[in-house]
């Protein structure tokens, strides 16, 4: 039931491209380029996204890609 409440916030918080944690703008994350054209993104709260330049969108990293 939690979440279902959270999942749409998460959700909303990275289309607007910010963190999912502290809500800051994830153009100011720290950016390491990765071998498949895709940029892993850490923000300052320690969460990890992956950013595809193609679509332009974040996603947060799977356990594997950390």
């Amino acid at each position: 039931m939690f979440k279902n409440v959270i999942s749409p916030i998460q959700a909303w918080l990275l289309s607007q491209r910010r963190c999912v944690g502290c809500g800051k703008e994830l153009k100011i994350a720290k950016k390491e380029k990765r071998n498949n054209s895709t940029e892993k993104a850490t923000c300052s709260c320690g969460r990890i996204f992956i950013y595809d330049p193609k679509t332009k969108k974040y996603r947060r990293a799977l356990l594997e890609e950390v």
